[in-house]
Order: C-alpha cells, then sequence, then structure tokens
C-alpha cells in the first residue's frame, strides 16, 4: 500500500537523521575519554583512532535499537499532530494496522543488530584489548625516555636512562630498580641495549655495571659485579590477551556453563530482542493530543526505554550471580513487556473511541 511505502521512508529518515546524532555525540565522548587517557600517558596517541573505532563498533547496536524507537516514535507523533491518525481512524482502519510497516522496517535493523551484538562487538572488544596490550608492551620493552623514571606495566620494574645513543643503538648511565624473589635490587650500568632471544623473548642487557641485592626486614647485602647481565622482559604476548566474557566469541560463551557467561550471552541475545519490542512499543507510545502538550508521550517512551534497559540489566546481573536460571533471565524480561503491548493498544483505541462518541 501506498501509506506503508510512505510509512517506511518516513522511518527510514528519521532514523537516519537520529542514529547520525547519537554517533556523533557518542564519538565526541568516546573521542574526550581516549585523549584525556593519552594526555596521561595511559594509551599512546598514535592509538586513539583506532581505539575510538573499536570502542564505536561496541556501542552501534544499541544505538540502532534507540534511533530505530525514536524515529517510529517521531514519525507517528507527527501523524497525531497533524490529524493524519484522524483521518486513518475515521476510515475504519485500526492502530494495528501499523505493526505491518513497523516490522518491515524494524527486522532488517534487528538482523544488523543481532549481527552486530553477536559477532562485531566481540571481535572488536576483542581487538581493543589486543591493540591496548600491545602498546603496553612497547611501552615495556622499547619506548624509554632519557631523564624520566618509567615505570613497567607490572608494577615491579623502574628504569631510568640517562642519555640514548645519536644511532639509538644502546642507552648510557642505566639505573633499573625492580623486585624479584621478594629481594629489591638496583642494578647500574654504563651502557645497556635490547636484545630478541630465538624464541622471542626481549631482554634488556646490560654491561659493565653492579648489582645490589637486599631482602627488606634482614641486614643482608649482596654486591655482584658484572660484565653483562641481561633482563628478561616480560611481554604481554607471552601472556596473550586477557579473556573476559565480553570480548569471547559467542560460541565460546554457547560452550561455557560459568554464570558470568551466560550473562554475557544473555546480553547479547537481549539486543535484537529488545529492539523488535520496542519498536512494538513505539506504536501505542507515540499518541500525542494536539491539543494538549506535544512532549508528554516522549518522556513516557523515555522511561518505557530506561525500565527496559534497567530490566535488562538487573536480569543480567541476576543471572552472573546465579540467582535465576538463563532461560528465565532472558524470557522474563521480554514477556514482561510484551505483556504491556496489548494493554497499551487497548488503551489507545478506547480513548480514540470515547473521543469519537463524546463528538
Amino acid at each position: 500500500m501506498i501509506f506503508q511505502r510512505a510509512a517506511r521512508r518516513e522511518f527510514t529518515h528519521s532514523a537516519a537523521g537520529v542514529f547520525v546524532a547519537l554517533f556523533a555525540i557518542l564519538l565526541t565522548t568516546q573521542l574526550i575519554r581516549l585523549l584525556s587517557e593519552a594526555a596521561q600517558g595511559s594509551i599512546a596517541p598514535e592509538a586513539v583512532i583506532a581505539l575510538l573505532g573499536f570502542s564505536a563498533l561496541n556501542y552501534i547496536p544499541s544505538l540502532l535499537s534507540l534511533s530505530a524507537f525514536i524515529a517510529i516514535l517521531l514519525t507517528m507523533s507527527r501523524s497525531y499532530r497533524d490529524s493524519e491518525m484522524v483521518v486513518w481512524f475515521s476510515s475504519g482502519l485500526s492502530l494495528a494496522a501499523w505493526i505491518r510497516p513497523v516490522l518491515v522496517f524494524t527486522l532488517p535493523l534487528v538482523f544488523a543488530i543481532a549481527l552486530l551484538s553477536l559477532f562485531v562487538s566481540p571481535w572488536a572488544l576483542s581487538q581493543s584489548a589486543e591493540y591496548r596490550g600491545n602498546l603496553d608492551t612497547r611501552k615495556d620493552v622499547g619506548q624509554v625516555s632519557p631523564g624520566a623514571f618509567q615505570e613497567s606495566t607490572s608494577g615491579d620494574r623502574v628504569v631510568f636512562v640517562e642519555a640514548i645513543a645519536d644511532d639509538e643503538s644502546h642507552v648510557k648511565n642505566v639505573f633499573v630498580s625492580s623486585i624479584q624473589n621478594q629481594r629489591l635490587g638496583v642494578t647500574m650500568a654504563a651502557t645497556g641495549h635490547q636484545e630478541v632471544a630465538a624464541n622471542g623473548d626481549r631482554f634488556m642487557v646490560l654491561e659493565n655495571g653492579r648489582r645490589y641485592e637486599i631482602e627488606p626486614g634482614t641486614p643482608e647485602l649482596r654486591i655482584l659485579e658484572y660484565a653483562r647481565y641481561a633482563i628478561r622482559l616480560e611481554t604481554r604476548e607471552a601472556r596473550g590477551i586477557e579473556q573476559t566474557p565480553k570480548n569471547a566469541p559467542t560460541f565460546e560463551l554457547i560452550a561455557s556453563d560459568l554464570p558470568v557467561y551466560r550473562a554475557e550471552l544473555l546480553w547479547r541475545l537481549s539486543l535484537p530482542l529488545a529492539a523488535t519490542v520496542l519498536a512494538l512499543l513505539a506504536i501505542p507510545l507515540s499518541f500525542v493530543n494536539p491539543r494538549a502538550g506535544r512532549s508528554a508521550n516522549m518522556l513516557l517512551a523515555l522511561l518505557t526505554y530506561l525500565l527496559y534497559n534497567n530490566l535488562m540489566t538487573i536480569s543480567q546481573a541476576w543471572v552472573a550471580n546465579g540467582k535465576v536460571s538463563f532461560a528465565v533471565g532472558l524470557l522474563a524480561v521480554h514477556l514482561f513487556m510484551l505483556c504491556l503491548l496489548p494493554l497499551l493498544f487497548y488503551r489507545r483505541i478506547a480513548v480514540f473511541t470515547f473521543a469519537r462518541f463524546v463528538r
């Protein structure tokens, strides 16, 4: 029908505008946070753009769901304000006739949200963790600034270099303070450089120096003089990426019985389901009385969205803590919101029927 094509076209235009606005706000807030981390030295300045892209991919499913919800609200609210819905109802058509064009518009977005939440977002979080790990490793093994004390990522080693050679092949006057086997060691050397072993391990090699070792709480003191002393640098590659439920692939979540993994799987599955339910809820929530205020329905819709999102968060926490099963946590919230749908439809239809009767 013509009205369905026109409605889907208006839904699409509104959703595109809302998504662009929300995406711009997201990029701005994330960019400010990443620039703050770069200013504090937590991440390298050249990593800001890459981490911003990974973060944006993680938040796109939620933005798409919210954009579809707002787009349907805006489109149908405009129809009420312009009295188009009066003509609609006067023609004998029901409010439920909007379900078909809303679902036709929403289902492709739901498919995209499912794809993003189940596969793309975990990959983006995994790549972000790997990228941060590689940057931390580079900081541990290669980024030495002369005249500044630099602490390793693990916090058990502090390195001070007085100067770097012009060809950057070695450093001069090196000071290293480290803790090994509950012993505090202070190592000094005239020169030092880095070497990579055959197995890929990285070493800081110091030459012509002296090492002092003490055990806190005891008078024991050891003094070692050496011509060559190698310190192995622990790298993030050796330990691998820290696996968390958020960056774990979906198939690993399905195979695992751990509550925290089941809770993360629940959240990923809930995003496309919530997008569908919210799109249907937007139909009765979009009612606007042209003679009354125009923001009351938006306030109610916002409260409904916040309620839905908070219920999903609570359900995820309960599954992670083992208070409810995975099936109950997944279905309870969405079925509760679906039960509100016929009540809202009945209320809107009853209100309009009463208004026509009074006239």
